[in-house]
C-alpha cells in the first residue's frame, strides 16, 4: 500500500449525490431533542407568534426556532459565550444537522444571536419556555402542587473597576484623589501614593446607592459565593419538588432580598402553568430562613392561599407584633408548626437536595454562571432558556437515560463494556472481579 500525502490544495468535486449530502452525521441526543420539540409544534408556533416582529416582505431571516436552538446547545454543551456557541455549531455537522442546515450551508453567526435577541421580546421567550413546559407535561414529569424556591449569584459582565459616582460621576481613581487633597493638603499625586493612601485609609467601603457600573447600570455590587465582591444578578428558581422540573427562573437585582421575590417568583409559576395549559395548582412553597419575614409568610399565607415552609431566623430578642400588619403574628405561628413537624423537615430535605440541583446543572455545567451579556432583560432571556433546556433534559433522560449528550456517550461506553465483559464471562468467569472493577461496579 502507497503511502498517502495530504494536499493542501485540491480540485472540488462538480456533483455530489443528494444522498451523501443528507445522509450526514447524526447524533442521537439531538434526534430525540428536535422530536420532542415537534411533539409540541414548537416551530409552528414560535412562528406564528414573532410574524408581527417581522417584515412582511423581503429578504428571509433566520427562523426563530434556529436561535432558540442555538441558545439550547449552549446549555447542553455548557458553552457560556455567544462566540462559543456560533464556533461550536459551525463546526459540527450533527449540530449544523440539528439546526436543519445541510453540509455546504453556514450556521448563524454570534451577531445574528444578538439582533435576534434585541428583536424579540421577553413575551416570546417566555412563549418558548411555556411549550416546553408543556412537553414536560405530556411526559408526566409536572406535579405543580409542590414548589421550592431558592436564588443563586451569577456574575455580571461588568467590573469593579468601571464603577463610577452616582453624584459626580468620578471613577476610584478620581475619588481616591480627592479624598487624599482633602486630608493631605497634596495636589496632583502620582499612583503610588494614592496606592499606599487607599490601602491605609478606613470605611473602604461601597454601596450600590452611590456607586453604579455604566456599562451595565443593572448590575449591583454585593458578594460572591466564594465571598469575592463582584457585580452580579440574582437567579431566582421555582421547582417542582416530586419531579425536579423548572417551573419559573428569574432573574432579579443582585441586591433585592429574597424575602422581596418570592412572592414575584411564586405568581410566575403559576403564570406558566396556566398559559403551558397545564392543570396543576400550587399548594405549598418551600424556601430556606433566608426567605423567612413576617410580611413574606403573611403574604403568601393570607394574600395567596399558600402553606409555607420556611424556617425562621435566630433572633435574640423576642418578636414584637405591634409594628406588623394583621394576620402576620398567626401566618408566623402556623408556618413555624409546619416546619417544626416531620413532613415540614422532609420538605427541607428536598428542597436543599433538589433545588440545589437545577443550579448545578443550569449555571455550573450549562454555563450559565458567569453572564456575557448586559442589561437585566438580556439575562433574563438567556437564562430562561437555560432552563428550558434543563426542562428538556428531564425529558431525555426518560426517554434515554441521559440528559445531556455527554452523558449519553458515558452511558454507551459503559454499555459496549457490558456487552464485552457478557462475551468474556462466557468463557473466563475469573475474569469477573477484574472487569467489574473497570466497569466501576463494586
Amino acid at each position: 500500500m502507497g503511502l498517502g500525502r495530504r494536499r493542501t490544495e485540491r480540485q472540488e468535486q462538480f456533483w455530489i449525490a443528494a444522498e451523501a449530502i443528507m445522509s450526514g452525521p447524526r447524533h442521537a441526543f439531538y434526534d430525540h431533542l428536535n422530536k420532542v420539540l415537534d411533539s409540541v409544534e414548537f416551530d409552528d408556533q414560535i412562528e406564528e407568534a414573532c410574524e408581527p416582529y417581522y417584515a412582511k416582505k423581503g429578504r428571509r431571516s433566520i427562523p426563530p426556532g434556529v436561535y432558540f436552538r442555538m441558545l439550547l446547545i449552549g446549555y447542553f454543551e455548557g458553552i457560556d459565550s455567544q462566540r462559543g456557541i456560533a464556533w461550536r455549531c459551525e463546526d459540527s455537522r450533527s449540530l449544523g444537522r440539528f439546526l436543519g442546515y445541510g453540509p455546504g450551508e453556514s450556521t448563524p453567526e454570534h451577531s445574528s444571536l444578538s439582533v435576534i435577541r434585541q428583536r424579540l421580546p421577553m413575551e416570546i421567550h417566555e412563549l418558548a419556555f411555556q411549550l416546553v413546559l408543556k412537553a414536560v407535561a405530556d411526559h408526566g414529569l409536572i406535579k405543580g402542587n409542590l414548589l421550592g424556591v431558592d436564588a443563586t449569584d451569577l456574575e455580571a459582565n461588568a467590573a469593579m473597576k468601571s464603577i463610577v459616582r452616582r453624584d459626580t460621576g468620578d471613577d476610584w481613581r478620581e475619588y481616591v484623589r480627592k479624598l487624599y487633597e482633602e486630608e493631605t493638603g497634596i495636589s496632583d499625586p502620582d499612583d503610588e501614593e494614592l496606592r499606599r493612601f487607599d490601602k491605609k485609609r478606613k470605611n473602604k467601603k461601597v454601596s450600590n446607592e452611590e456607586w453604579v457600573n455604566p456599562n451595565d447600570p443593572d448590575a449591583k455590587i454585593g458578594k460572591m459565593k466564594d465571598g469575592r465582591t463582584h457585580l452580579k444578578y440574582k437567579a431566582e428558581h421555582a421547582v417542582d419538588l416530586e419531579t425536579t422540573a423548572i417551573i419559573s427562573a428569574e432573574i432579579y437585582h443582585g441586591d433585592q432580598g429574597d424575602c422581596l421575590t418570592i412572592q414575584d417568583t411564586v405568581n410566575s409559576a403559576r403564570t406558566h402553568l396556566r398559559e403551558s395549559g397545564i392543570d396543576a395548582q400550587v399548594t405549598k412553597v418551600v424556601a430556606d430562613k433566608g426567605y423567612h419575614s413576617a410580611e413574606a409568610v403573611r403574604t403568601l399565607d393570607e394574600e395567596e392561599g399558600l402553606l409555607t415552609y420556611i424556617p425562621e431566623r435566630e433572633q435574640a430578642s423576642n418578636r414584637k407584633w405591634t409594628d406588623k400588619a394583621e394576620g402576620s403574628e398567626a401566618a408566623f405561628r402556623r408556618n413555624r408548626q409546619r416546619i417544626r413537624r416531620r413532613y415540614g423537615r422532609k420538605l427541607q430535605r428536598w428542597r436543599s437536595e433538589r433545588v440545589e440541583r437545577t443550579f448545578a446543572h443550569v449555571c455550573e455545567t450549562g454555563g450559565g454562571r458567569r453572564s456575557w451579556l448586559r442589561g437585566k432583560g438580556k439575562v433574563q432571556k438567556r437564562h430562561l432558556i437555560a432552563a428550558a433546556g434543563y426542562n428538556l433534559g428531564l425529558i431525555l433522560r426518560k426517554l434515554l437515560g441521559a440528559g445531556k449528550p455527554k452523558h449519553l456517550s458515558v452511558l454507551a461506553e459503559r454499555l459496549l463494556f457490558t456487552w464485552l465483559a457478557i462475551a468474556v464471562l462466557l468463557r473466563r468467569p475469573l475474569e469477573i472481579p477484574r472487569l467489574l472493577s473497570r466497569l466501576g461496579i463494586t
